[in-house]
């Protein structure tokens, strides 16, 4: 099944950049926020994104013009159902996306594919919230979405193979390599990722070397674009701190623990690029 119309729930950072790259493969996305101010909020914010690229020649005007033409925005949940395709992607918080799909299941025909960005939540468990488990599927973009080159798509219990195979043809049409997951609570990328971020902070921490010295070594030493907590930072320390509690309380493994220095930075209120200070200033 071709794919030409596509949902997006939620106008965060991972709904703008999931919006915008799916508009670049010139398919028509519906912007979907919670109310009106929250997506005048993600309509500047888009705009402002395609701004910045077009400034450092990383889009054309006309590409951008393309882009906008191509998302149309709405506070109205219930035009989505005429998507072929919805992704989910509000914060990570299982009640919520759980009244979110209750919402969509009711509106959709039983054919759409259910989509969840989450990073952490169970596939399973959030479509046996749905009449649909069979076309539910996780699909986890990695930030900055225009720019990465994967997509992890992952297989729930009851998710059938005609539906991995479609959404990863979409991957494939949006420029992704599709890395076929099965579920488990941080799949690959997050897993892999948390532990070596919680790491950096405790080094930074126990005063072994400064934030700019760790992520400097890190990008030096494995040709990483970006060092550990710049990376973090541009997460938002928020979400990077209650990623690891979730993975913490669903493996019990100490690694997953997030360093006390994390902590204290999120009760601070410095989460990184979103708020201008972080690890680092912006």
């Amino acid at each position: 099944m071709e794919i030409h119309r596509v949902a997006v729930i939620g106008g965060g950072t991972m709904g703008v950049g999931i919006a915008r790259t799916i508009a670049g493969a010139g398919v028509e996305v519906l912007l979907c926020e919670k109310d009106q101010p929250s997506l005048a909020t993600t309509q500047k914010a888009l705009d402002e994104t395609l701004d910045h690229e077009v400034a450092r020649w990383g889009l054309t005007a006309p590409e951008k013009t393309l882009i906008l033409r191509r998302i149309t925005g709405t506070w109205k949940i219930w035009e989505a159902a005429h998507a072929e395709l919805i992704i989910e992607t509000v914060t990570e918080d299982f009640d919520l996306k759980k009244e979110v799909f209750a919402k969509l299941d009711e509106i959709c025909d039983p054919v759409v594919i259910f989509v969840t960005n989450t990073s952490t939540l169970s596939i399973s468990q959030l479509a046996a919230s749905t009449r649909r488990p069979a076309s539910f599927v996780g699909l986890h973009f990695v930030n900055p979405v225009p720019k990465t080159g994967v997509v992890e798509v992952i297989r729930g219990l009851q998710t059938s193979d005609q539906t991995v195979e479609q959404v990863q043809q979409f991957a494939g049409m949006l420029g992704k390599t599709a890395i076929p997951v099965y579920e488990y609570p941080g799949y690959v990328t997050t897993r892999v990722i948390l532990p070596m971020i919680n790491e950096a902070i405790y080094i930074v921490m126990e005063g072994v070397a400064t934030a700019e010295d760790v992520d400097t070594a890190m990008k030096l030493g494995y040709k990483l674009e970006l060092g550990p907590l710049a990376l973090a930072d541009r997460m938002g320390l928020d979400e990077v701190m209650a990623w690891m509690e979730h993975l913490f309380r669903e493996l019990g493994d100490l690694k997953y623990r997030p360093c006390p220095l994390l902590r204290k930075l999120v009760r601070a209120g410095r989460l990184g690029v979103k708020t201008g200070e972080g690890f680092f200033k912006y």
